[in-house]
């Protein structure tokens, strides 16, 4: 094992980076390499190859790369270069050390041991505070710029090196599930010092124990005491532990040898009075981190749940959501099934171009979304070309029913107003849309593989019943009569109208529905008026009471444009407008 350093023109500008004995590594200022030097315009995308073997690795230079590689002040293509050896590029310099194992120190016994209390930190004035606020003010870069955790690590060691110049070596550090300490990444700013081996013991004291910033002062320990026979490599070293959101921590370890105030300074004092700024700016640094990765976590979670909620629904959440609301519970919903016509026939002429289907397509769902999301209901699972939304969680509305058959009617109206559009990607395209109310379990379903929002019950299999049925029955959108019942008590005409259609016991279900179709307001659909729905609604009275000759009488008098009468002409006139003797006023649906 191998570790490579690189230092730049100053302190910011450095990593140190382990090298694994048999593999292959490219060096160059490429946003995927391992080995990114991001800082020097003389270091080309790709500038060298890095073979590393058990004694030695082999550098070479690509033919890609602008500048010349020196060692030793000569320009190398290739060579072989051992601990100790150093090759430059550009402003940087890069020095080839071996790696010995990762560990830390036995538990060593501080003369001093110090826990600092936040609020109190806040009051302790910075020594060289415009040094200090220039390097704060590189860390938004520093973690704006930083593609992985590695990397960040590596760069806010340099950062807390630069900030804290009594720092003689610095780390990041964490424990696992068994309170051992792990080193993550660490760096000295005298790089031919050997190893660092922070103390166990102070990071468990600052993580673990007391999750505060923890200073210890050492001294020689008593040579009688067998657990404390060590002596520590440093003076003094403090640990500030870096919550995360999710609930784990890291931590910054920062050690130095002795404590250096300015000569001009007329106080004298103890370390750990000398060492409070630092540990200040230390605390600064990790607030804001934390900060920052709160952020991004919210941001991350916001948009994923973007998603799935109306930003209503987001709003009611707020910035720090309770979590055990998205938990399934059982509720009153209203479902959509929203399907999409048309997909079969533009699929079968689409073999040479199956990725424009596809777009169309994920368009045609966005429409289907965007009302869903609009009007305040949640997207649940896509089932090919068709969606799934729902209303009433993770909040109870009144107007969940009402929410629902607004969105469907946007849905219905964007795509009437597109269908025969010439050289629009959607002209070809319909809509069928099925809405059911009942009771239904809500919420994160899946398994420990995979979790999705969704909506689960016999009121989800009605609804999606419902949408097929809608091919059937020749309408563009069926509710329930859980539905319409809602609709016709709430709803304005303005906002949409009701019509009947047919009693009707879907094929594999025991229970009969009473069909209503949803119809735009007749300032939005003038060609049928509201004169047609009370004479079809007749006609559909007329039908179920057994009057087959009068139903045929009203239905008959449908524009030419209505395609629902279609549906019960035919079985009208193939009895001769006379109900069979064992009528029940149910149509039985003998296929889905």
């Amino acid at each position: 094992m191998y570790e490579l350093l690189a230092t730049g023109s100053n302190t910011v500008e450095r990593w140190r980076k382990s090298l694994v004995i048999g593999k292959n590594y490219t060096l160059g200022r490429g946003r995927d390499l391992e080995l990114r030097v991001a800082w020097d315009p003389h270091i080309s995308r790709e500038h060298a190859q890095l073979e590393t073997h058990a004694d030695h690795v082999k550098l070479q230079r690509l033919p890609s790369s602008s500048n010349e590689i020196f060692i030793d002040g000569r320009d190398i293509t290739t060579a072989r270069v051992r601990p100790g050896d150093v090759f430059v590029i550009g402003s940087t310099t890069f020095r080839l050390m071996a790696r010995e194992a990762d560990s830390v120190s036995p538990v060593s016994r501080p003369v001093t041991e110090v826990s600092f209390d936040r609020n109190e930190l806040q009051k302790v004035r910075f020594r060289d505070a415009d040094k200090r606020i220039e390097v704060l003010a590189h860390l938004p870069k520093v973690i704006r710029e930083s593609r992985t955790d590695s990397d960040l690590h590596h760069r806010l060691i340099n950062l807390i090196l630069a900030g804290i110049e009594q720092a003689e070596a610095a780390a990041i550090v964490a424990l696992d599930d068994a309170a051992n300490v792990q080193i993550i990444h660490w760096d000295r700013r005298v790089e031919t010092s050997g190893r660092f081996q922070p103390s166990s013991r102070l990071v468990r004291d600052a993580m673990d124990s007391r999750q505060k910033s923890v200073l210890h002062v050492w001294e020689s320990a008593d040579p009688d005491d067998s657990d404390y026979t060590v002596m520590p490599e440093f003076d003094w070293a403090f640990c500030t532990p870096v919550p995360e959101p999710s609930g784990e921590s890291w931590g910054i370890y920062v050690a130095g040898k002795s404590v250096n105030l300015p000569e001009n300074s007329k106080r004298r004092s103890s370390p750990e009075l000398q060492l409070q700024s630092d540990v200040r700016f230390a605390e600064l640094v990790t607030e804001m981190i934390s900060s920052v990765q709160r952020k991004s976590q919210l941001e991350r979670q916001q948009a994923e749940w973007r998603q799935f909620f109306a930003p209503p629904v987001l709003a009611a959440l707020g910035d720090d959501p309770d979590t055990n609301l998205l938990d399934p519970r059982e509720t009153d919903v209203t479902v959509m099934f929203c399907d999409l016509r048309g997909f079969s026939q533009q699929a079968e002429s689409a073999n040479d171009d199956l990725l424009g289907l596809l777009e169309r397509v994920s368009n045609a769902l966005g429409i289907m979304t965007s009302h869903i999301l609009g009007f305040g209901g949640v997207t649940g699972d896509f089932q090919g070309d068709a969606a799934l939304g729902f209303w009433g969680w993770p909040f109870a509305t009144q107007d969940a029913a009402l929410d629902a058959c607004r969105a469907a009617l946007a849905i219905r109206m964007e795509f009437a107003g597109i269908f025969g559009r010439t050289g629009h990607p959607l002209a070809n395209f319909r809509v069928g849309i099925g809405l059911a109310h009942g009771r239904a379990v809500a919420g994160k379903i899946g398994t420990s593989e995979q979790v999705k929002v969704t909506v689960f019950g016999p009121v989800v299999n009605l609804a999606s019943r419902l949408e097929s049925m809608t091919k059937q029955l020749r309408v563009p959108i069926l509710l329930d009569d859980s539905v319409a019942n809602i609709v016709n008590a709430k709803m304005s005409q303005h906002e949409g109208r009701i019509r009947k259609l047919a009693k009707v016991l879907p094929y594999g279900m025991e229970t009969p529905v009473m069909l209503s179709e949803l119809l735009p307001p007749e300032s939005d659909w003038p060609q049928f008026s509201t004169e047609h729905i009370a004479q079809y609604e007749s006609g559909v009275e007329c039908f179920i009471a057994g009057d087959w000759a009068k139903a045929y009488h009203f239905l008959h008098g449908m524009p030419e444009s209505d395609r629902a009468q279609d549906f019960l002409i035919p079985m009208i006139a193939q009895h001769n407008r006379v109900a069979p003797t064992d009528w029940d006023g149910i149509v039985r649906l003998p296929t889905k």
